[in-house]
């Protein structure tokens, strides 16, 4: 989440999407396993071996081909999946928060169509940094609107930044909306 304080009116945040370097390495592995399996289960039925490696024509087309195919066919689905939400950059988005106007902007680039949430400073009841550690890290800014249990994320899913950098940003946003600053203890 990059903040723009190029004026002091105005907050700009960009939030990355799906389009990470992880991404597109477990997606280049599925490819190429789906692929790979695929080809296995066509060796395996033709008896010809379509892979470089090993000599799948050997295999039995009845269990283990058609195993071989069932996993392929599961790889590339899921593989076209994850392509699919890397080429659209899934969870992509801006924060915009205007003290001229008194609102909040919050975009986010949703599987099939956008996803766009305003509402005004005065819903805002604090904003609250969302911080677990443990197998599962967790470190996000969350705004908690007067009236709800639930919190609005601030912050992109799967980012993992130093804690001072999100503690400095939270309270940095709270004093921009001048409202509390929950979860520090």
């Amino acid at each position: 989440m990059e903040s723009n304080l190029s004026s002091f009116n105005k907050i700009e945040q960009k939030i990355a999407g799906s389009r990470k370097i992880s991404n597109y390495i477990i997606g280049g592995m599925l490819t190429i396993g789906g692929i790979g399996f695929l080809l296995a289960s066509i060796s395996s039925y033709t008896g010809k071996d379509f892979l470089p490696l090993g000599n799948p024509s050997t295999l039995l087309f009845v269990p283990q081909g058609i195993i071989m195919g069932a996993y392929g066919v599961l790889a590339n689905l899921l593989n076209l999946y994850l392509w699919y939400l890397v080429y659209i950059n899934f969870g992509s988005g801006s924060n915009s928060f205007d003290k001229d106007s008194k609102s909040v902007e919050i975009r986010r680039k949703g599987l099939f169509k956008d996803i766009e949430v305003k509402i005004s400073f005065d819903e805002i009841k604090s904003v609250k940094l969302d911080i677990s550690e443990g197998f599962n890290p967790r470190r996000r800014i969350a705004l908690v609107l007067k009236g709800r249990k639930k919190v609005l994320p601030l912050s992109g899913a799967g980012e993992l930044k130093p804690l001072l950098q999100v503690e400095e940003e939270g309270a940095r946003l709270a004093k921009f909306l001048n409202v509390n600053l929950e979860g520090l203890k």
